[in-house]
């Protein structure tokens, strides 16, 4: 197969090659246009990143901090929508605590392996997920799955925005109400994403230490309680894994994000280095604080002070603010910095936003990333607070909708990385980020994607759709979106590079 890609290479003319050369950058003419203007020249020169989807190339790839991934992930999952996705074991699926936990560990440890993995891309190829994905899913063809990866993360930014405005809120005993909070939160961390890279970077560094101290003094005064679960109903094969669909919703999505910020990083650095580092950045944070979720979740009806700030409709900020109640205005400010947790998440989220856009209408490649950041959180915002108040229902169905696309889009990056190109990154030749005709068509991947809904569609179990299988089995779309996609995608890329050849020629 690698034969394949090498007879495409020399069959293109040399018109194309130079063509590709010439776009793999914005032109000087379009730079300096850019940076006349006495603000844009201010941004850059204040360490404002400008670059969005053009590759790094290899020479410019020369961050060596390599262990600054490991801090990204993980501050990005130790904040409170973790512990919110630990609670809907109990609280949607009526799992207890045992059963809660279990899922948690294990689909999580599976889960994460996917992202963790494509994080050792980028300093491999210096491209964003995204821009990597068109070496699979073509120039146009990856539109499609932008659309899906922007819904994602514009989703995980309002579900950030709704906790941490509930947590502020919360704070002032109500007085201050969700919206301000969640508009507080929103332009917070657009002002860390709009900084881009290094500053995004050194934040993520600091911010996991006020939430570990805060959740270490919540488990100080309020862990007696975790142990008085009331007993619930044993578990059943749906139950659990529909609940597995959610937890691997929750984690696997960052797939489609992964190299975004490994592509600055020194080509030589060892992959199992990346791969551990990221590992371990998504599953401490998340197993630790989903269990933790869980555990509270159960404790709420025994506790009268917890249940009073969870409240009817499930602010799980006031459940936050209720556990470090007991330590007064010290913990009223801990809750405070439980709702900032959440920026990390929203501003890493806005910044693979940008590049989203950017494929999605590649003429806006010639804009500057940070405006984009901006367009995000002018889309989250009024988002957050129409839904505020309809949290857990919008959590539980987001979760696991985005799983099934996350899944079989990382099956078939595996397949075209492993099988087609035979693992070898100098196939993704940095020249042919933006050529058209030197990318896959695109229909392939498309048609795996597409196709493998046939039969994820009758395995969901959803609240607002159970299919044939899935009303018996539990939700299993995402486990076999990832097979079925990657087995359609081999026939059908066989036929794809079949015929592009014979165009090509």
């Amino acid at each position: 197969m690698s034969d394949q890609f090498h007879d495409e290479k020399i069959s293109v003319d040399v018109e194309k090659d130079s063509a590709s050369r010439t776009d793999s950058h914005l032109s000087t003419s379009e730079r300096a246009g850019w940076l006349s203007h006495p603000w844009a020249t201010a941004l850059l020169r204040w360490g404002v990143e400008e670059r969005g989807t053009v590759p790094v190339p290899y020479d410019e790839r020369k961050d060596t901090q390599f262990y600054k991934i490991f801090f990204v992930w993980f501050s990005m999952n130790f904040n409170i929508l973790s512990f919110s996705t630990g609670t809907l074991g109990p609280i949607v699926f009526g799992l207890g605590l045992r059963d809660s936990c279990l899922v948690i560990l294990f689909f999580n440890l599976i889960a994460c392996t996917l992202p963790a993995y494509l994080n050792t891309w980028g300093p491999r190829t210096g491209m964003r997920q995204m821009i990597q994905s068109r070496y699979s899913f073509g120039y146009y063809g990856i539109i499609l799955p932008a659309i899906v990866n922007l819904i994602g993360l514009c989703g995980f930014n309002i579900l950030n925005c709704i906790l941490g405005g509930q947590a502020l809120s919360s704070v002032t005993n109500n007085n201050m109400s969700w919206t301000v909070g969640i508009v507080i939160i929103g332009l917070l961390s657009l002002l860390i994403s709009f900084m881009g890279y290094k500053v995004l970077n050194w934040y993520e560094r600091v911010a996991w230490f006020p939430v570990l101290v805060a959740f270490l003094v919540a488990l100080g005064v309020g862990g007696k309680n975790l142990y008085n679960a009331p007993p619930v109903a044993p578990a059943t094969a749906d139950t659990i894994l529909s609940f597995a669909s959610v937890i691997a919703g929750f984690v696997i999505t960052f797939a489609a994000m992964a190299s975004d910020f490994t592509m600055y990083y020194e080509p030589t650095v060892s992959c199992h280095r990346i791969f551990w580092y990221s590992y371990l950045g998504y599953i401490l944070p998340i197993i630790l604080l989903e269990c933790l979720g869980a555990a509270a979740v159960l404790a709420v009806p025994n506790v009268p002070s917890w249940n009073a700030g969870y409240g009817t409709a499930g602010n799980v900020g006031g459940l936050l603010e209720a556990m470090l109640s007991p330590v007064g205005n010290f913990g009223k400010f801990l809750t405070v910095m439980l709702s900032l947790s959440v920026t990390g998440n929203i501003a890493c989220t806005l910044y693979s936003i940008c590049f989203n856009f950017q494929v999605l209408a590649p003429a806006l490649s010639k804009v500057p990333r940070y405006v984009f950041s901006i367009v995000g959180t002018v889309i989250a915002l009024p988002l957050s607070i129409v839904g505020a108040h309809k949290f857990y229902e919008t959590l539980t169905n987001f979760l696991s909708l985005i799983g099934y696309w996350a899944s079989a889009y990382g099956a078939i990056l595996l397949v075209e990385h492993h099988y087609f190109r035979k693992g070898d990154f100098n196939t993704y030749d940095q020249a042919d980020w933006n050529v058209p005709g030197r990318l896959p068509w695109g229909v392939a991947a498309l048609s795996a994607a597409i196709l493998s809904f046939g039969l994820i569609i009758p395995c969901m179990n959803q609240v607002w759709f159970q299919g044939p299988i899935g009303i018996t089995s539990g939700d299993i779309g995402f486990e076999v979106a990832f097979p079925l996609a990657g087995i359609l995608y081999l026939p059908l890329r066989r036929l794809e590079l079949k015929y592009q050849k014979k165009s090509i020629r």
